[in-house]
């Protein structure tokens, strides 16, 4: 290998003249500094003299130094790039334009036209010295702007003597005298982002042709702007410009303007375009380059002609808004050009060839098109002649990837080489820190250099294999690995100190120079036996170019797959270009950059045109007995009616069979539709997210308000797909759960809630979008299953033309109607999420959901007895120690097709694949019919899949089979593909062995009559017109599915599945989500059961007797035992060497001498041999089995306990020669149970064999993964890792419309789990243009979610007829929150019969009608009060005896059993009506400004204000705290100085209105500030109210923030501890105290005491519901009546009890507590008197004598009952209206539970109190509790009781309770002991109690 070195030249300053000072120069170098110093942000300048005197004596150095002119130049060029170096760009701002002015692009600010398009054949005066310009606008990419400029200004023919500074004019306007470019790139509207340069923006000169139309014409050449002063001057190598001549034209431009062709007499060879963009040098100065002592030749062609031509652009202009020049280290990649690098990666969609019969137009990748902003190929020097017939010779199109610096024009035959930026924009964006690496400071550690850059790409490709390809991702990786490790020590410092300013560290391995570039990467490619070559420039990249073309004309580049061409100059910077010329790198990488429909019409191109006939031709000539049609011909009329009846018996037996008995398989079981517990889980975790986005305060989502569930499932385009989802939903029963349809369902109707997105979808969809609008309180959730297809922005289709539903998922789920929808949520649904987690994505990263791991820790979580087998488990099946690969290559395959591949350069290789599998395939099927030459023109591969399939259904008694998926992605060959096969197939009289099925996405399934009436008979379907319309349905159908498309749509195969064949797949499209879906295809649920019964009878192949290892083993240890991670080993396992099946280490070398099992016909000679070039089958069985020991004895020493005890001693069974002879008997392989134990390795008995051959093959495939077959290069992405152990695959582009959003990204991790996975991507990838996310975003803010789009991402799982995967988890959603809404509208309430019924006395006596109103007071006062308690909530409270019960406990019946009593109370689940109360959760529009979100109000608008009032009883004065909203300060009454609070409002008694509600409402409450039902907004039916919530001191805070415009009343602290009757007191006497107030207040005006409403209401908080009873009477009140209970409102039930006549002699009105088991008797009498609870209304002026006792917990309201009833005041309970409570199991007051033994006997001590006759009543015991001074001696001596009945009084002190001994006379009757005085235990804060017990004497 050859170096070409550059030597050091060196050059004094002296008196060069270079080095003297002029005054101009100087003041340019001056003006350039202070501008660098203005921009940079280091503060020190670059120094003035340096640039001046240094870099002149760097120009010096170069080339035998050029004129003084000639250095001049360079050094003005250097100082302009180095006077921006030592800072980041800075962005151009633009005076803004004059107001008023024009601002068109194309036009100037006085609105001239200057376009050349528009004004060429206008007449232009051009005063003299002046010459008219293209100026190119980064807006017009296609268009030059007229400009007139002074030509002193512009540069010579050699690029030289301009001077500096502008003179210009308009030409639109006539303005004239522009002194400054700056000035005159503004006036022409040239919006430039960067700093105005002339040498930038004027191109062309335009020129006059023989019409006098103004036209383009040769290049400005301004020497250094883009040269950078690389070619120095030669005085024998100039030429001057060239007008065109008049007859120019040039066919096949993109451009918008017509295009100048080269001259018509010079050589064909050299016309020439741009395959580079933007700038052309009119002339090109060249050196006497030398190439091993002589001239290139190539140099001698361009130089000789160059001067006859024009360099015309052909692609247009891109903007040139990109990164600054090379050497602008700093410039970042958030500047607008850093957005558009979306050419990043070789599987862009990219190249949109330009088709040119002519070849005039080079290949350029779509990318450049319309992808960076700057050019990545800056076109440059002299051109280089592209050879003719290059692509004849090479047998390939050479790719060329520009690198650094600049790329030359090609001109010439470059149709027949492919120019790419993805190299350069890799370089590039390299070298431009990320935001992740700006913390580290970009002055202190630079990015890695270009030297280095390119020294580690010739590393990179070295180490590439002849059959592996480059991937821009792994460059990327190894520059980020450079980098850190480079700058470890700087990175590690920063982050540890941290300072200001740290010191330049030194780099540990020291920099790479120009001059030692070429030599070390010739150094690392001279151990790679010539795979990369390295040519030295020392001019320019067209030396190598041009040395690179003649070395592949003369072929001395066969070995070499790249060559890497650098040109080291002097300075710093180089330029570099890497050309693939291997025949295989350059066809794979030539075809990755066609878009996926430039793929499909090249492919039909191919076909259409006929040039894949010379492909057929080839293939006849392999044939040895001719064409291999007529061999079928032959061979069909040798044997038409034999093999058929041969073949078809097996097919046609199971009639037979059925009917006469025998039985048949019973392996085809249908599976009734199950949810799995991992489908439960997803869908709680989906429910789990939907209750999130409800409960979260931004109110998105109102579950309260929807009453049922609709929805709409969206799919691709595939009819398969849409059909296979009508299926699963019609099976489901969901539409009759959740209420959509009736029992009777059609299957017209289940259509309607699936859309295919189709053509027609948008119709099915806008009627979804009106019934959401007509249904507001009906949620509606959008499913968009495998939601990664079709995410291609509405406006940026790619090809609209051949795909009319692409962009309709952007025009439907992301339009405003479903975005603005309160009522529409969106589900996405897919295995593949990566597109739609990027930093523009919709959905937020908290509504994720990812699919449960089965394990966890080893544990298995979900006892699932399928386990699911997917790409992990099949990489790991790669493995050494595992028995059989899944996935495999075929290597005879890979070298055939790469053999064409070099015979026919010009045919894609997707033709040269699929001819090849359709050969392979057609000679399988040969070969086991009989033609037993054919088996040496196939593979192994195809061979094994071939026998299986025809043998499947002849091995079960009901024709059961197995199916072969061939993955033809295009659809054109899929089509001849299925033809061809089909015609093989009929010629062979296979057509009733096995189908052959196009499963075209577009169309439904087709298939013959006779594998219908098959498919019917195993499926017992009746319907005579029934036709399989899924795969599903095929299952156990043997077949061919030739599965067509670009991309698979969701579609699921059926468990028979047993090969999926991959080798057609694009394996040129290198992305993650194209891979992974491809292997989805073969994603499978094994059976986890074990089956015992397999465990000693092994299984019998359906291969051949001699491939006792061959690839054929299904039956091996594949599936779930030790293949699951959290089984495995630790110790990590190598990968196999090869895994295609020729060569792996359990692959088959056997002899295919026999294809057929005990029932078919011997239809190969068993002689015969393998001859094919080849040839991997031996001929005997002798050395199968010596293979056979050898591989066996190979395995067991790598996995012996894997494999050794699932591998049978089969050649001692058997004798292996007889059996070659019969060829009948197909002899077993290792093929234990893969559930099988240990113990189990004892060898099959012949018998054993004979009893098996008749096993179901499908039922063997449905207990195994299939086998899957891929391509080469797939393979090797596949089971190759990274650093991190991560399959290569993951660490691809994600998606073809997603792009890198930094080559800066760290590696992702084996460990990460899903939702780290989605956090790397939504890091790291941004969407390109065409993605339908590109337009959402918000510059960081969180507003780009929405709030109602949710993602459920799980593995591809295919192969599940009963619905395992995702499609169930979501119907199964659908139910759950079905549910859940329905469970939300209903509540649990008590419902429980009342207690002590039978105590009741039962009495014909009633005193009101059962339809009266009100009670009639006089009436009611007659009625006797009762006593007992009858709520069922105190059932566990001591019986209340009075004299008209009997007092016997024993007699006392138990409603409920012993035990009930301290279990969970009765309840039953009530729907809510519209007039429930409701808790915090509940949101709706009419409650909104009730709970505090009007507008109008502040959430913190509330004041606290204090109220006090004294009280005796306490012996202080009692201070409470209302918080009182601003809209609700009417309620009150302020004083006007100070505004302290002095009364709540009150009405009068004979106030009237039917929106109001007179009686102010308490509501206690603790511990449920979010679940209680304080919001009874819709209970008062939106009537005016006043509500109080009364909360203790240390719970404010918590319900102000639920309840912000409810007022509260705040207890004392001191009440933080007490219970409920300490509410309940306080209620009340503030509410008496406030009575007093208000009287007062009013009496001012008026207003008589007495008429001022005296009534409060104190509701628990858990009231839901009241209900009212309404009575159909007729006749007397005897006679029978019918009674209604209804819900309604709580306004109608209080407004009914205020209108009660003399409603203020009542102290206390209640309710009854509903039941559904109340009887007729018990609301006959429709007014009670008795005990209330719950739910009250209290008279505070009548009860003021009467207290709530404060220190009770329970039961405060039977004791003020009690005491309200003995004060001889009145009770009355309406029985008509009834109140549901809630039952909420948080907060509230805790009851504790006693047994009843005893009974209790109400007397108060109070004088004139109403109490019980107790004479005759004998007592047993005594409680004194704190007992008043109302109860004395005298009053204790009136009751009598038992002997040694027990005394307790209890005292808050030891005196106390002494002088309560002596003051009631106890020692007379009782009897006391000093040992039985106690006092309690308490906290040291809190008094104690004391007890002194006694008994009776």
């Amino acid at each position: 290998m050859e170096f070409h070195l550059c030597r050091d030249r060196f050059c004094f300053m002296g008196n060069s003249y270079a080095g003297q000072l002029k005054t101009t120069r100087f003041e340019e170098v001056l003006h350039n500094s202070i501008e660098a110093s203005l921009r940079s942000n280091n503060l020190v300048p670059r120094p003035i003299f340096s640039q001046l005197y240094l870099e002149a004596e760097q120009q010096l150095s170069s080339l035998e130094a050029g004129s003084r002119a000639d250095n001049e130049e360079e050094e003005e060029e250097e100082e302009e790039e180095g006077s921006e170096s030592s800072s980041p760009p800075v962005s151009y701002q633009m005076k803004p334009p004059p107001e008023g002015c024009c601002t068109t692009d194309g036009f100037c600010q006085a609105g001239k036209d200057l376009r050349l398009v528009s004004i060429s054949n206008e007449h232009i005066e051009v005063p003299a010295g002046f010459l008219l310009v293209g100026a190119k606008s980064p807006n017009l990419p296609d268009h030059l702007l007229v400009c007139a400029v002074d030509k002193r200004f512009l540069p010579d023919d050699n690029g030289r003597n301009a001077l500096l500074g502008f003179s210009g004019n308009c030409v639109g306007c006539g303005k004239k005298g522009f002194c400054y470019f700056t000035e005159f790139s503004n006036h022409i509207n040239l919006k430039l982002t960067t700093q105005p340069k002339k040498q930038k923006h004027l191109k062309y000169y335009l020129v006059r042709n023989a019409q006098g139309a103004l036209t383009k014409g040769s290049v400005i050449c301004w020497k250094g702007a883009e040269f950078r002063g690389r070619q120095s001057s030669s005085s024998t190598c100039s030429s001057t410009l060239f007008q065109l001549p008049e007859s120019s034209g040039l066919s096949g431009s993109t451009s918008s303007e017509p295009l100048p062709a080269a001259n018509l007499s010079a050589p064909a060879g050299t016309q020439q375009t741009a395959a580079a963009i933007d700038h052309i040098p009119s002339t090109a100065a060249f050196s006497s380059a030398v190439y091993n002592g002589k001239e290139s030749p190539k140099q001698q062609l361009v130089k000789n002609n160059l001067s006859a031509q024009t360099r015309p652009s052909v692609l247009g202009t891109l903007t040139n808004s990109g990164p600054p020049k090379k050497r602008h280290k700093g410039w970042s990649p958030e500047s607008p050009s850093s957005t558009e690098t979306w050419n990043l990666q070789l599987n862009l969609q990219a190249p949109n060839r330009i088709k040119n019969d002519g070849g005039s137009l080079s290949s350029l990748p779509h990318s450049a098109l319309v992808g960076p902003a700057s050019s990545p190929m800056v076109g440059s020097g002299e051109p280089v002649s592209v050879p003719d017939n290059l692509l004849k010779i090479c047998k390939a199109k050479p790719v060329i990837f520009k690198g650094h610096g600049n790329f030359p024009y090609l001109c010439g035959n470059i149709n027949d080489v492919i120019v790419s930026p993805l190299l350069y924009t890799c370089y590039r964006n390299s070298q431009s820190l990320s935001r992740a690496y700006e913390q580290y400071g970009a002055s202190t550690i630079q990015p890695i250099s270009e030297e280095m850059q390119l020294l580690l790409t010739v590393y990179y490709l070295v180490q590439l294999a002849s059959d592996q390809v480059p991937l821009i991702e792994d460059l990327e990786q190894i520059f980020m690995r450079s980098w850190r490790e480079s700058h470890l020590s700087e990175i590690r410092q920063y982050q540890q100190a941290i300072p200001q300013t740290f010191p330049q560290v030194p780099s540990q391995i020291a920099p790479v120079t120009s001059a030692q570039l070429p030599w070390l990467a010739g150094l690392a490619a001279s151990s790679c036996n010539d795979s990369v070559h390295i040519i030295e420039c020392s001019y320019s990249l067209a030396e190598g170019l041009s040395e690179m073309f003649k070395l592949l004309i003369e072929g001395k580049l066969i070995k070499t797959n790249y060559v890497v061409i650098i040109c080291a100059s002097r300075n710093r910077a180089i330029d570099s270009c890497i050309v693939i010329t291997g025949k295989y790198q350059a066809r794979v990488l030539s075809e990755s950059m066609l878009t996926p429909s430039d793929y499909q019409k090249e492919v039909n191109y191919q076909l259409v045109t006929g040039k894949v006939e010379t492909l057929g031709s080839f293939f006849s000539t392999l044939c040895p007995e001719g064409d291999i049609d007529l061999l079928l011909e032959k061979f069909y009329q040798e044997n038409q009616g034999h093999i058929s009846s041969s073949l078809s018996a097996s097919v046609n037996k199971p009639t037979s069979l059925n009917g006469t008995g025998t039985a048949a398989c019973t392996s085809y079981e249908i599976e009734r539709h199950q949810i799995r517990p991992f489908q439960l889980a997803v869908a709680q975790k989906l429910l789990s997210h939907i209750c999130s986005i409800a409960d979260s305060s931004t109110q998105n989502l109102d579950l309260g308000s929807f009453e049922k569930i609709d929805f709409l499932i969206c799919v691709p385009p595939s009819e398969v797909t849409y059909q296979q989802t009508l299926f699963h939903l019609w099976h489901s029963g969901i539409l009759l759960e959740l209420g959509l349809e009736k029992e009777h369902l059609t299957k017209q109707r289940v259509e309607q809630y699936v859309m295919k997105l189709d053509a027609e979808a948008q119709i099915k969809f806008k009627v979804f979008l009106q019934n959401s609008m007509q249904n507001p309180h009906t949620l509606f959730v959008l499913i968009h299953d495998h939601a990664h297809w079709d995410l291609m922005s509405a406006m940026h289709s790619l090809y609209p033309q051949t795909e009319l539903s692409t962009g309709l998922v952007d025009r439907l789920l992301n339009c405003r109607e479903v975005k603005e929808a309160p009522n529409i949520v969106t589900l996405h649904v897919t295995s593949f999420p990566y597109a739609l987690q990027t930093q523009h994505t919709h959905i937020s990263p908290y509504n994720e959901i990812h699919w449960p791991s089965s394990y966890s820790n080893g544990v298995d979580l979900y006892h699932e007895n399928k386990k699911y087998f997917g790409l992990s488990e099949f990489i790991e099946s790669t493995l050494s120690g595992h028995s059989i690969p899944l996935l495999r290559y075929d290597s005879s395959f890979e070298a055939m097709v790469m053999a064409l591949g070099k015979r026919f350069p010009r045919l894609h290789s997707a033709v040269i694949r699929t001819f090849v599998l359709i050969q392979h395939y057609s000679a399988a099927m040969m070969a086991v019919c009989g033609l037993s030459q054919m088996k040496n023109y196939t593979s192994v591969e195809t061979l094994e899949i071939t026998q299986n399939l025809i043998n499947s259904s002849r091995q079960c008694p009901s024709g059961h089979g197995l199916m072969v998926v061939l993955r033809i992605p295009c659809t054109p060959l899929a089509a001849v593909a299925y033809e061809r096969l089909y015609n093989v197939r009929e010629r062979l009289a296979l057509e009733d062995n096995f189908e052959i099925i196009l499963g075209n996405p577009n169309s439904g399934i087709t298939i013959g009559k006779h594998f219908v009436e098959q498919l019917k008979a195993w499926q017992k379907i009746e319907d005579v017109d029934w036709r399989p319309q899924t795969y599903l349905e095929l299952e156990g159908l043997p077949c061919i599915l030739i599965f067509t498309g670009m991309d698979p749509q969701g579609e699921s195969l059926p468990r028979s599945l047993r090969y999926c064949d991959l080798r057609l797949i694009n394996s040129s499209s290198l992305v993650r989500t194209t891979l992974e879906q491809e292997l989805g295809l073969a994603a499978y649920f094994v059976s986890s059961e074990i089956h015992t019964e397999k465990a000693v009878v092994n299984d019998v192949l359906e291969s051949d007797p001699e491939k006792l290892s061959s690839t054929d083993n299904e039956d091996e240890e594949v599936a779930t035992e030790g293949s699951t991670s959290e089984k495995r080993s630790p110790m990590k396992r190598e990968r196999s060497r090869s895994h295609d099946s020729a060569s792996s280490s359990l692959s088959s070398k056997a002899s295919i001498t026999a294809f057929c099992s005990e029932s078919s016909p011997p239809l190969i000679a068993a002689g015969d041999t393998a001859k094919s070039s080849h040839q991997v089958i031996s001929n005997s069985a002798e050395e199968t089995t010596n293979n056979y020991e050898r591989q066996k004895q190979k395995v067991d020493k790598g996995a012996q306990t894997t494999i050794s005890k699932h591998l049978p001693p089969v050649t001692e069974q058997l004798d292996t020669k007889q059996n070659i002879k019969s060829a009948q008997i197909s002899i077993t392989s290792s093929s234990s149970s893969p559930f099988s134990s240990s113990s189990s390795s004892s060898a099959p008995t012949h018998n054993s064999f004979i009893l098996q051959t008749s096993q179901c093959s499908m039922t063997k495939a449905s207990k195994q993964p299939p086998i899957v077959f891929l391509p080469k290069l797939v393979y090797d992405i596949i089971t190759s890792t990274d650093s991190s152990g991560l399959p290569k695959s993951s660490s691809l582009l994600p998606y073809h419309s997603v792009m890198w959003a930094s080559s800066f990204r760290p590696l992702m991790s084996k460990m990460m789990t899903c939702t780290e996975q989605s956090l790397y991507y939504r890091q790291w990838t941004v969407p390109k243009p065409i993605h339908m996310d590109y337009n959402n975003r918000n510059e960081g803010r969180m507003d780009t979610f929405h709030p109602r789009r949710l993602l459920l991402s799980g593995p591809p799982q295919v192969c599940n007829k009963n619905k395992i995967g995702k499609t169930g988890a979501y119907l199964q959603f659908l139910s759950i929150l079905s549910r859940m809404l329905i469970r939300l509208t209903e509540v649990d309430v008590y419902d429980e019969e009342e207690i002590n019924i039978n105590i009741k006395e039962e009495s014909d006596q009633y005193y009101h009608q059962p339809g009266d109103m009100w009670p009639d007071l006089e009436t009611f006062k007659k009625m006797p009060f009762d006593y007992t308690i009858h709520d069922p909530k105190y059932e566990d409270a001591s019986l209340i005896c009075s004299k008209l019960q009997t007092i016997n406990s024993e007699e006392r019946s138990m409603s409920r059993r012993q035990e009930d009593m301290y279990t969970r109370r009765q309840t039953t689940r009530m729907r809510l009506s519209k007039y429930a109360a409701y808790n915090t959760y509940h949101h709706c529009e009419q409650c909104h400004q009730y709970m505090g979100f009007n507008p109008r109000y502040q959430l913190y608008e509330s004041t606290l204000h204090a109220f006090a009032f004294s009280y005796s009883m306490l012996g202080e004065e009692i201070q409470l705290h209302f918080i009182i909203p601003k809209s609700k300060e009417h309620h009150f009454v302020f004083s006007q100085p100070g505004r302290q609070l002095e009364s709540m409002r009150l009405p009068l008694v004979t106030d009237k209105s039917e929106d109001y509600i007179k009686s102010p409402t308490f509501t206690p409450t603790t511990g449920r500030h979010e679940h209680g039902l304080f919001n009874l907004y819709h209970a008062m039916d939106g009537a005016s109210h006043l509500h109080v919530l009364v909360v203790k001191e240390y719970e404010m805070a918590i319900y102000k923030k639920y309840w912000p415009n409810h007022i509260m009343l705040v207890l004392p602290s001191i009440f933080n501890s007490a219970g409920v009757g300490a509410a309940h007191f306080l209620i009340k006497e503030l509410s008496y105290h406030n009575l007093e107030l208000e009287r007062n207040r009013q009496e001012e005006l008026g207003i008589k005491p007495q008429d001022i409403w005296p009534f409060i209401v104190i509701s628990d908080d858990s009231c839901v519901m009241w209900n009212s009873v309404e009575f159909d009477c007729s006749g007397d009140r005897k006679s029978d009546y019918m009674w209604t209970e209804r819900n309604v409102s709580l306004k109608q039930i209080l407004q009914h009890i205020e209108a009660t006549p003399n409603v203020t002699h009542y102290a206390l009105i209640g309710m009854r507590k509903w039941s559904s088991k109340t009887n007729s008797a018990e609301i006959k009498e429709p007014f009670s008197c008795c005990h209330v609870h719950d739910f009250i209304m209290l008279n505070v002026d009548l009860t003021q004598n009467v207290q709530y006792n404060q220190n009770r917990f329970t039961c405060d309201d039977v004791d003020f009952n009690l005491r309200v009833h003995s004060a001889g005041l009145l009770i009355c309970r309406f029985s008509h209206f009834s109140v549901m409570k809630k039952q909420i199991a948080v907060g509230g007051q805790r009851s504790f539970h006693i047994k009843s033994k005893i009974a209790v006997c109400y007397v108060s001590s109070r004088p004139h109190s109403l109490n019980i006759s107790s004479s005759g009543l004998t007592f047993s015991g005594l409680l004194l509790y704190l007992c008043d001074s109302f109860v004395v001696a005298s009053f204790l001596k009136k009751f009598h009781f038992l002997k040694g009945a027990t005394l307790c009084v209890i005292c808050q002190d030891r005196n106390s309770l002494r002088q309560t001994v002596v003051r009631l006379e106890l020692e007379d009757e009782w009897q006391f002991r000093l040992r039985d005085e106690f006092q309690t235990a308490n906290a040291k804060e809190d008094r104690p109690l004391f007890f002194l017990t006694g008994r009776h004497i």
